[in-house]
């Protein structure tokens, strides 16, 4: 270790509570950086897999739906309940002009089962129509789900192989899926013909007036649509909804259009937010470092005496400011970085938006970029320091401190 450097981690070591206080304020920024690029980017690859997991040009489920949540958060958080359509209006909708896909889904809320601590969604589709869900099942499994087989979301406590219990009756895991930062993570994912038999377990156990006039054999829950080339998405919307009282279509555009509404307006804040911790934490390193510098006059003074140059005290205090600021840097990003992974299904449900967090090399990228930000801005603002102490006269500097 050269002079300069020893020097600066001595100095480090004498002047405990100041180098506490600097690394302190050095730990807020990069905290500050890390966590807010780690939340923005979140939720921004959130949007991104929801818009890719519906995959639909409009969204078709019952209005006693409404009971339950909005169609956003019923395709978005997973929002359980039993809700149906009828085959009648499935066949009138089915029969409607502009319609190039339609595929159908069929919900059933879990009163408790083995794999979960709370309720859960069983979501059944047909693959032989379902152009959603399937293309995302496919990224992890590429077998033909059988009888008595589901596939289960990535937060759901079971693994491949794995037995699970819905109303009595035992199903193998035939995979887990992909995260995908919605409440689809949560959901239990089976063929039409297995969760139709799971409907009429459940109501042998719970009761017929579960499916009180519903014919759990014909009926859905919901039915995804791709519209014809040639035709508009929302007069195909509106013929829907003009011509089916029962049901509620929602064009998807308009359900990503509200969430990355809310996205740019939370995204906004952070970055406002950001931005103003890093102004403010610099100015505080401005303050600290002018501030000391003016302190350690008679120590600066005395190096130059014994023939240290200008440029020499340029270097001690740049590695003060490195030292110190990868210390800090370095506490801040691991701080943020555990608090994120930790608190990342809380910020999700306070949020109440898509949440995906980065993989790991994304995530790794933030770290280096936060390090390299903190440090290099400590060390820029002690050559400030130093140069206003640089350019003064020996003399002047040990008359001053007289």
């Amino acid at each position: 270790m050269g002079f300069a450097s020893s020097l600066a981690a001595k100095n480090i070591r004498r002047r405990t509570s100041r180098s506490i206080l600097m690394i302190f304020t050095v730990v807020f920024l990069s905290f500050t950086l890390f966590a807010g690029s780690f939340l923005i980017l979140s939720l921004q690859g959130g949007l991104k897999s929801y818009r890719d997991r519906l995959g639909a040009d409009i969204a078709v489920v019952s209005d006693t739906s409404k009971s339950h949540g909005s169609v956003d958060d019923i395709f978005l958080q997973g929002i359980t309940g039993n809700y149906y359509i009828s085959a009648k209006d499935i066949a009138k909708i089915e029969a409607m002009d502009g319609i190039e896909r339609i595929s159908r889904q069929f919900y059933l809320t879990t009163a408790k089962a083995s794999c979960c601590s709370t309720r859960i969604q069983i979501i059944g589709i047909d693959p032989a129509t379902d152009f959603t869900i399937q293309p995302w099942i496919e990224g992890t499994y590429n077998g033909t789900l059988g009888e008595d087989e589901v596939i289960v979301g990535n937060s759901v406590s079971a693994d491949v192989s794995d037995k699970v219990k819905f109303y009595g009756r035992s199903y193998r895991v035939a995979a887990k899926l992909d995260r995908t930062g919605t409440g689809l993570d949560s959901a239990v994912y089976t063929g039409m013909d297995t969760i139709r038999k799971m409907a009429e377990d459940a109501g042998n156990l719970l009761g017929s007036d579960m499916f009180k006039g519903v014919n759990t054999k014909t009926c859905a829950s919901a039915l995804l649509i791709k519209v014809k080339d040639g035709y508009r998405i929302s007069d195909v919307t509106d013929m829907i909804n003009n011509n089916v009282p029962k049901v509620t279509a929602t064009s998807s555009r308009s359900m990503i259009a509200d969430l990355a509404s809310g996205l740019e307006k939370y995204s906004g804040v952070i970055g406002f937010l950001v931005v103003c911790v890093f102004v403010l934490a610099i100015a505080v390193l401005a303050i600290v470092y002018a501030l000391l510098s003016n302190e350690r006059r008679k120590e600066f003074a005395v190096l130059r005496t014994t023939g240290a140059s200008g440029k020499m005290l340029f270097k001690i205090m740049s590695y003060e400011a490195f030292f110190i600021g990868s210390a800090g840097s370095i506490a801040g990003i691991v701080l943020a970085m555990i608090l994120s992974y930790a608190l990342e299904g809380n910020i999700k449900e306070v949020l109440g938006l898509p949440y995906l967090i980065p993989d790991v090399p994304v995530v790794l990228l933030i770290a280096l970029i936060t390090f390299l930000i903190s440090v290099i801005s400590g060390v820029l603002i002690s050559f400030v320091s130093a140069g206003r102490v640089a350019r003064k006269d020996t003399g002047l500097l040990l008359r001053e401190d007289n």
